[in-house]
């Protein structure tokens, strides 16, 4: 996605955010963040073209867009910037905290900050404010300590949005050039972004020139580090091409895995460090990594697999899964057209599947019981047989007419089953009531698990990367009655969500479950998020056959069609 998008994306959440916490009409901060939301999501590059082709943008928002790229901001939002205290700013980082609680916070009790507010939760010194009954303090609580838990780093799509412009400016003056570390790991949450490249020390002074370099950390003869506009620390180190292999391995594998790798070297009187495998003083091979994994007697073990969690012996015993690839995928469950929430029109967001050559390709818009999104079985109807007239222009690509539904509190869904057997696929999510106990949440999950037209659960977590944090559930048994039923898990690829989280898909394959490793797209780039998805199910060790996507066509009908026998 072009750079000056994601800028312009950024810079109007943050005006959306500031005019809601400044008392704004709620119609018109609706209106920026979902231009900010179709200028990300659009291929269409703002820097050099007209920003009013992108859908929901008009003259009073291009206004702006247009003073942000020829400035670096615009009037309205530096205004903002001063009329709201940072505090309150930083407060509505806080999951479950909307801005009015925030300003009131700020203005009643003087708390500026997540500390200030957990201070305060401990003290009870808010045990009478209005409107905060001890449910609410409690998740608010939680809510503190999940930020403190995230603070200083950012989610997956974030990350690798930076990475890869930061590889893609060093590649003409490197011979080798790679992201490593716990990106390269795929894990959801990124502290900052290691690169490795061989080349001369002239890379290094490229690297400060960088736009992303706007303040030097650190700069030596052999490493560079460097913090961007949005705090992200950036290194890049150079090494010796003999050594890429043994440096790439050592820069991109957990503590845990590199402590269990270099003991077996030492049991088999090997020496091997970010410098090379040595016998003695005798380099080794170790320009590539397959060749240290293969020069201590290991099947190669793949980089989202790096975490000390049993990969090591596996490897040796011959028994490492072969792990999904992003290739394995022959169709996406999950996607949104502009009849709901998404930014693209139904035709755009087909063509752009087929572009990717599925074999299928399922649009799953909301269904009616998430009110905002004013979906009704009539705009339904008339959205499948559009799709079917489409179908005769897609020979190649079997086109899926699906619903995401809503699981309610009781674990009903918006439509009854007569209704539902409409459907191809029926996506079915929790979009509200977060807080139930654990029971009720529990009980809700299996009642959707157990209605035979339900094929997948979307999201199952429900988490908002540093914006909400997971319902709580008895996954274990969520997790027996998806493997009882035939229900499939998501793996939404969205980076904000990257739910299931690896640990549960983990725990849900035990228990038998298959899954389904899904973009839930709400534009075409957004199609190609499921590289994070498919680094989840790498780092969950799942196959290509756990996942029901990967399936032949005909295969994936049996197990649509299943439930309803």
């Amino acid at each position: 996605m072009p750079r000056a998008n994601d800028e312009a994306a950024e810079a109007l959440e943050e005006y959306a955010d500031l005019y809601a916490l400044s008392g704004g009409d709620a119609f018109r901060v609706r209106s920026y963040r979902k231009a900010a939301k179709a200028i990300r999501g659009s291929t269409h590059d703002i820097a050099v073209g007209d920003v009013r082709v992108v859908p929901g943008v008009g003259q009073a928002i291009a206004s702006k867009v247009e003073g942000l790229l020829a400035h670096g901001t615009f009037p309205q939002l530096e205004k903002l910037r001063d009329q709201v205290p940072e505090g309150v700013r930083e407060l509505t980082r806080v999951p479950s905290l909307g801005p009015k609680t925030a300003v009131t916070l700020y203005r009643e009790y003087g708390i500026d900050s997540p500390e200030a507010l957990s201070e305060a939760l401990r003290e009870g010194r808010l045990d009478r404010a209005k409107g905060l009954g001890a449910k609410t303090r409690a998740n608010l609580l939680k809510g503190v300590d999940a930020v403190s838990a995230q603070r200083g780093r950012v989610h997956i799509g974030v990350a690798m949005n930076l990475a890869d412009a930061v590889v893609r400016s060093l590649r003409p003056g490197a011979e080798r050039v790679s992201i490593a570390g716990s990106l390269r790991r795929m894990k959801d949450l990124i502290g900052g972004i290691d690169v490795l490249a061989v080349a001369d020390e002239s890379l290094l002074e490229m690297v400060l020139r960088q736009p992303y370099a706007t303040e030097v950390i650190s700069a030596e003869s052999h490493k560079v580090a460097v913090r961007t506009r949005d705090g992200i620390q950036v290194d890049v180190r150079l090494v010796p091409a003999q050594a890429w292999g043994a440096a790439l391995q050592c820069f991109t594998g957990s503590e845990d895995h590199n402590t269990e790798l270099r003991r077996l070297a030492m049991e088999q009187g090997y020496t091997l460090s970010e410098h090379g495998l040595f016998a003695g003083d005798e380099p080794l091979p170790s320009s590539d990594e397959a060749e240290i994994y293969a020069q201590l007697g290991l099947q190669f073990i793949p980089p989202t697999m790096r975490e000390g969690r049993g990969e090591v012996a596996a490897a040796r015993r011959g028994e490492l899964p072969m792990v999904i690839e992003v290739a394995d995928l022959l169709g996406d469950l999950h996607s949104h057209t502009d009849l709901t929430d998404g930014v693209a029109p139904l035709g755009e967001m087909v063509a752009a599947a087929a572009d990717r050559g599925y074999e299928y390709f399922a649009v799953t818009d909301h269904a009616p019981d998430l009110v905002m999104q004013r979906m009704t079985l009539e705009k339904a109807r008339a959205q499948r047989d559009e799709l079917k007239l489409m179908q005769d222009g897609y020979p190649d690509m079997v086109l899926l007419h699906g619903t995401e539904l809503n699981i309610g509190p009781d674990g009903a869904v918006d439509w009854p089953e007569e209704v539902l057997r409409e459907f191809d696929v029926c996506v079915a999510s929790v979009h509200s009531h977060f807080a139930q106990d654990r029971d009720d949440m529990t009980r809700r999950f299996i009642t959707a698990c157990e209605n035979p037209e339900v094929n997948v659960i979307g999201h199952p977590s429900t988490r908002k990367i540093g914006k909400r944090g997971p319902v709580d559930a008895d996954w274990d048994e969520v997790f027996k009655a998806a493997a009882r039923t035939g229900t499939a898990m998501e793996i939404d690829s969205f980076p904000d969500r990257s739910d299931l989280p690896d640990d549960l898909v983990r725990s849900a394959k035990y228990h038998g479950v298959k899954f389904a490793v899904d973009s839930d797209a709400h534009a075409v780039a957004d199609l190609d998020f499921q590289r994070f998805g498919v680094g989840i199910a790498q780092r969950a060790w799942l196959t290509a056959d756990d996942v029901v996507n990967t399936w032949p066509y005909e295969r994936l009908c049996r197990f649509l069609s299943g439930r309803r026998r």
